[in-house]
């Protein structure tokens, strides 16, 4: 016990260090890594956009980055599976904690989230963004086509989030469309994953729809996906209502008729290939939420995205 240490994410030393904080206990950073808004020598960033003013349905996603840091904690300092590994050992990760924004002036949020995405982008960190409504993918690919250029979006999801809007709404259902018309990616190489509803336009990009997804392998799925990628830069935006409502409660648009969280889990450990520049998980509303099921589905699928990124970083 006197070699342990609790509130690792204030008292570490290193960002590589492990920490030894109770499950029950301590700080509640993503998987217990440093708060800081220092980017120096940092590899990766976790980043929470509080925002749900965007919804559709039921709000509440504006709580999701507490309960996927929260749901985090069970993750321990042991190899994590199924990477086989610390996380963490050989990168440097940190918890930038949350976007402030004006909860009175919308208008201002796109602006706010694109710059403050830019800011960390341009320490040359890997960004992973815990949202919020799934509107903040529209912000959040601007700063990253800014810097890597215009990228195949890989989406999880109920909803394709290609409806009409004007360039000028706070909508979490069109910012696949207004990416597409303003270049942002390259529908040709971009995929939906889990669609169980039907929009006006798919601007040609691929779909697996839910009952494509139950018929298929994990294998397949990730096959797929690597191919139609073509292995060009990707952004990588999971909606946690990809998955059955029965694996994630917690959502503000839930869908009957979606695949469990262990196929799709299944299928993200097999998109080692996938050149990976920037992801972000969205839609967990804790609200609706059932002893944390979608908060933990929503963690889980975070620490899987940095487990990818780990090992793209061992491997080159």
């Amino acid at each position: 016990m006197p070699s342990k240490t609790i509130d690792h994410a204030f008292t570490s030393r290193s960002l590589t260090s492990a920490a030894t904080d109770p499950t029950f206990a301590g700080a509640l950073s993503f998987m217990r890594r440093r708060f800081t808004k220092s980017l120096k020598g940092v590899d990766a960033v976790v980043w929470g956009i509080p925002f749900d003013a965007a919804t559709s349905n039921r709000p509440g996603a504006r709580f999701g980055p507490q309960a996927i840091r929260r749901a985090s904690a069970i993750f321990d300092n042991d190899p994590q599976y199924p990477f086989s590994r610390d996380l963490f050992a050989d990168m440097a990760v940190i918890d930038y904690g949350d976007c402030l924004l004006d909860y009175g002036n919308h208008q201002k949020t796109p602006a706010t989230i694109e710059k403050e995405a830019a800011r960390i982008l341009s320490s040359g960190a890997f960004l992973l963004t815990l949202g919020g409504d799934h509107f903040v993918t529209w912000p959040l690919l601007k700063a990253h086509v800014a810097r890597h250029g215009p990228l195949a979006l890989v989406q999880f999801d109920a909803h394709q989030d290609t409806w009409f809007d004007d360039n000028r709404r706070i909508d979490h259902g069109s910012f696949v469309a207004r990416a597409v018309r303003d270049g942002l990616i390259d529908p040709a190489r971009s995929i939906q994953i889990g669609i169980r509803t039907h929009a006006p336009e798919d601007f040609g990009i691929r779909i697996l729809h839910g009952h494509d997804v139950e018929e298929m392998t994990a294998g397949e799925i990730a096959g797929l996906i690597l191919d139609h990628a073509g292995g060009k830069p990707a952004y990588l935006t999971f909606d946690i209502d990809c998955l059955d409502p029965a694996f994630a409660p917690g959502t503000g648009t839930p869908v009957a008729g979606g695949p469990s969280s262990a196929k799709i889990l299944s299928v993200l450990r097999q998109l080692g290939e996938l050149d990976i520049r920037g992801a972000d998980v969205v839609e967990v509303a804790p609200a609706y939420d059932h002893a944390d099921i979608t908060a933990i589905a929503g963690a889980t699928v975070a620490m899987y995205m940095l487990g990818l990124h780990a090992e793209r970083r061992a491997a080159h």
